[in-house]
């Protein structure tokens, strides 16, 4: 009975080798592909495997990347973007078209006008700024706008500057009483005068004309440097805004002369204007 169970269980054995093969075993056809990288010492399979992540990203990026032409498009839309948000909120170039405000500034100089200043801040007195035509303030001359499209379009963006604009120092803010003048030939502020020489044209007095004006809420007196040649202010007493300026007129505050070289130059306020009597202290 012991043989006859062991012929029974051999007997079994054969009609199992003869049945049909059974399906691949798709586990064991992938350790099989595996066993490649597995037959390689360690640094080698780490090296392989990194050159072939490194070849399937460079594919990646060669596909994504932009003809050169497209790339100029681009950093040039991006640059002129730049430009009109430097030029709306930072910083701005403007030429001098007069010499009404020698020797701070020649004709022509090409000046910075910063407006970070007035984003929280108040203009203030001895300030040097640049602001729209309050209205029949300026002649042909000084009216100069660029000559050609070229010019036009470098102006839109901040590269080229901009006419049709007016710039002085301001000598009296709103609620201020403006004078002149006083015995000494000075012009004075809040009954305190100004001593001028730092700034004036040499040899001129502060106003051939006399006034003596109150400052609205909101607006500003402004002269030239070169008394004698500046439209400003005082000359349009008894026209419509009195030679006062609106306050939203400014673009912004005189930061440097740049142009012509020998003349660079970054400004300062001066010292006059910050004696504590100007505000009745």
């Amino acid at each position: 009975m012991t043989s006859a169970t062991s012929g029974s269980s051999d007997a079994g054995s054969d009609d199992q080798a003869d049945a049909v093969p059974s399906a691949p075993d798709e586990g064991a056809h992938r350790r099989s592909a595996g066993s490649i990288w597995e037959g390689l010492p360690g640094s080698r399979r780490r090296r392989a495997a990194r050159d072939a992540d490194d070849g399937s990203h460079d594919h990646t990026q060669h596909k994504k990347s932009l003809p050169l032409w497209q790339e100029v498009i681009v950093l040039l839309g991006l640059a002129l973007v730049l430009a009109i948000v430097v030029k709306a909120f930072f910083i701005q170039a403007f030429f001098v078209p007069s010499v009404s405000m020698e020797p701070t500034f020649v004709k022509q100089d090409r000046i910075l006008v910063e407006k970070w200043s007035y984003w929280s801040g108040d203009v203030e007195r001895g300030d040097i700024v640049v602001f729209d035509d309050p209205g029949g303030w300026l002649g042909p001359e000084e009216s100069q706008q660029p000559s050609n499209v070229v010019q036009r379009a470098l102006e839109a963006f901040g590269l080229y500057p901009t006419g049709g604009h007016l710039v002085k120092r301001v000598i009296g803010v709103g609620g201020d009483e403006v004078s002149c003048c006083n015995p000494k030939g000075q012009v004075e502020v809040n009954g305190v005068g100004l001593d001028e020489t730092d700034y004036l044209m040499d040899g001129v007095r502060p106003s051939e004309q006399t006034f003596d004006v109150e400052v609205p809420d909101g607006s500003l007196w402004v002269m030239g440097d070169n008394r004698p040649q500046s439209g400003d202010s005082r000359l349009h007493i008894g026209q419509p805004g009195g030679g006062f300026v609106p306050v939203d007129g400014v673009v912004g505050k005189v930061w440097a002369i740049v142009w012509p070289p020998g003349r660079t130059e970054i400004l300062d306020k001066p010292a006059i204007f910050d004696d504590p009597a100007l505000d009745g202290s």
